[in-house]
Formats: structure tokens, C-alpha cells, sequence
């Protein structure tokens, strides 16, 4: 083995005439397959498919599978009509006046950022503003929602549907049943001042945030009805019309979703309200600290998967959920409260562990 600098010995003639077919062969094997790698397979990403910007009066939008868990930026649009009904990776909105936006499901986080009179339909992991100006959101929001040198927000509960949508939340890692649309933090409050507020409870979301009006657009199915969102209006913070409430609680099953459906169809065409809803894995202990004597009862369901709970307010709630889990899910094992004496303990027992577990 000689240094990098050392004279090439010079082959005998014999030997380059097997260098020069060894060559050859090498050259015509690089000719007929050069190598493949997986990168050079994955198809070339054009950030301007993932971006709107500097649009002025336009209504624009991505219909679904054009994103497909894409980074995606909306910047410098005025009076502008924008639609992405698709899940994406994370969505930046900086600079926009006077827009109304929908973004279908976001895996991560959704930032906007020095826009003002915007209003907009959301569901994501994060949310957050900073720099923003009257602001008015339909939001579904996994985390804490924060707003940052903010004034003028406000916020109610995401409500849309459309074929797609359910696959898309479960595509982007996001759970119907888990939505703290009302529990903002102001990160830079001002003494006397609110920063933020909820919208009015009979606020209709096409009011705001109108169906598309392009032709391609109008190919997507949308509802706005909050019977058929595909996340459950909830009331949040609101105050609620009674001191009664109820936890009901349905443990991980082929049917578990649609089971918590039924029962906030149930309950809420009774004339009972949803307040909130939470979809998050127990563990033996957390048994015990939630459902106390009963724990027994449903610590082997717990290995199942993430339970789905549901809070009920209203005079009669906890009886109304009874009766009808008995007559609904008379096969199903799930937790109800025993009592208006206690189901208050239970939602907070619950609530309180939960939001440890997310880490609120």
C-alpha cells in the first residue's frame, strides 16, 4: 500500500489490456443500471403548490389529497377566500387581512402572525397567535390554544363535515374527542383588559366562514350542521345552565366512537349539553384514582386502548345518561356517574388526571 503521493508503477502490458476490458465491462454495466435510491424515487415537492401568496380577492383552495401532510404557507392575501381541505404537517398565516380560511386537520401547529379581521375554521395540535388583530375561530385544538400581543380574538367550537374529514383527523394524529377550543392562555395579558373572548353560542359558522363559491371547490360535500360535525360541539368554558352534571365514560372497542356518538345524540336531543369531551389512555392506577370503588370493574378494558369520555350538564343529567345507556348499550361496559352527589367528583377527578396525562 504505498501514500497518496507515491509514483503508479507502471502495469505490464498484459495487465492493461485486462484493466482496459475490465473498464469496459464497468462502463457498460453503468449504462444498463445505475443506482436507485429511495429518495430518488419519492416525487419532487414544488413549494409552490404548498403556497398562497400575495392573492388579493381571490377564493383559492386545495381539495382533498392535494396536501397530504405537507407543509403549507398562506402570506400577504387580502379579502381573500382560502380552503384547505386536506391534513397537512404545519400551516404558517402571516400578513393576511380581511380573509376568511379553512384549514382541514394539521399534525403540528398552525401560527398566525400579524394578521388582522380574518375569520377562520381550524383543527390542529397547536395553536397559536402573535401580533394579530381581531381574529374570529371555529377551532378544534388538541393543546392549550395561546395568543400572544393579541387583541380582539375570539373563538368557538370547530363544526364542519365533509366525507373526508374523519380520515383526515385520523391521517394527522388528531382525536375528535380531544378539542380545549375555550381554554385559551393570553401569553401577554393586560391588567384590565381582555384580550380574547368566546363567540355567541348561536353563532352560524357559513356567517363567517362561507362555503367556496369556485367550481372546483364546490365539488367538496360540506356541512356546516352541528349535528353532523365530525368533531362534537361542545359548550367549553360557557357558563352552564345547571349545577348538574354527569361523566360517562366508553372503554377502547371496534364500536367506541360511534358508541360516544350515540350517546351525545342521545343526550343532546334530550335537551341535555355536551360540555366536553376527552380521548386519552389509563393506566391501572389512574383507574383507581378515577372510577375509586368501580376500578376493579374496568382496569382489564384498559389495555385495550384510550378510553372516550363525555361530560353531560343539565337537571336530571345523571339519570337521563343512565336510562339511556341502559336502554342504548345494554352490551357495552361503560362508566356512569352513580349519583348528582358524586358525578361532580367524577368529572374532576377525570378531567384533573387527564389533563396531567396531555400535560395542560
Amino acid at each position: 500500500m504505498g501514500c497518496f503521493f507515491s509514483r503508479r508503477r507502471k502495469p505490464a502490458q498484459g495487465g492493461q489490456q485486462q484493466q482496459a476490458a475490465a473498464a469496459g465491462q464497468d462502463s457498460a454495466a453503468g449504462e444498463e443500471k445505475a443506482p436507485q435510491y429511495s429518495w430518488d424515487q419519492r416525487p419532487k415537492i414544488d413549494p409552490k403548490d404548498y403556497t398562497f401568496s400575495g392573492l388579493k380577492d381571490e377564493t383559492v383552495g386545495r381539495l382533498p389529497g392535494k396536501v397530504a401532510g405537507q407543509q403549507f404557507v398562506i402570506q400577504d392575501c387580502e379579502n381573500c377566500s382560502i380552503y384547505i381541505f386536506d391534513h397537512s404537517a404545519t400551516i404558517t398565516i402571516d400578513d393576511c387581512v380581511n380573509c376568511r380560511i379553512f384549514l382541514g386537520p394539521v399534525k403540528g401547529s398552525v401560527f398566525f402572525r400579524d394578521c388582522k379581521d380574518c375569520k377562520c375554521i381550524v383543527a390542529c395540535q397547536q395553536f397559536r397567535t402573535r401580533d394579530c388583530r381581531k381574529l374570529e375561530v371555529f377551532l378544534c385544538c388538541a393543546t392549550q390554544p395561546i395568543i400572544e400581543s393579541s387583541t380582539g380574538m375570539k373563538f368557538g367550537c370547530f363544526q364542519y363535515y365533509y366525507p373526508e374529514l374523519a380520515l383526515q383527523f385520523k391521517d394527522a394524529g388528531l382525536s375528535i374527542f380531544n378539542n380545549t377550543w375555550s381554554n385559551i392562555h393570553d401569553f401577554t395579558p393586560v391588567s384590565g383588559e381582555n384580550n380574547w373572548g368566546l363567540l355567541p353560542e348561536n353563532a352560524v359558522v357559513q356567517d363567517h366562514v362561507p362555503l367556496p363559491a369556485s367550481e372546483e371547490l364546490k365539488a367538496v360535500r360540506i356541512s356546516t350542521d352541528a349535528m353532523r360535525s365530525i368533531v362534537p360541539v361542545t359548550r367549553g368554558r360557557r357558563q352552564k345552565s345547571s349545577d348538574e352534571s354527569c361523566l360517562a365514560v366508553f372503554f377502547a372497542g371496534d364500536y367506541t366512537t360511534a358508541n360516544a356518538r350515540k350517546l351525545i345524540d342521545e343526550m343532546t336531543g334530550k335537551g341535555f349539553q355536551l360540555v366536553q369531551t376527552k380521548e386519552v389512555l389509563m393506566k391501572a392506577e389512574d383507574a383507581h384514582r378515577v372510577f375509586q370503588q368501580r376500578a376493579s370493574e374496568f382496569i382489564p378494558l384498559l389495555e385495550k386502548g384510550p378510553v372516550v369520555a363525555l361530560e353531560f350538564s343539565g337537571d336530571g343529567a345523571v339519570e337521563g345518561c343512565q336510562s339511556t345507556v341502559n336502554d342504548v348499550f345494554s352490551g357495552t361496559k361503560v362508566f356512569v356517574s352513580e349519583s348528582k352527589a358524586s358525578a361532580s367528583q367524577d368529572v374532576d377527578n377525570f378531567y384533573n388526571f387527564a389533563d396531567m396525562q396531555m400535560g395542560m
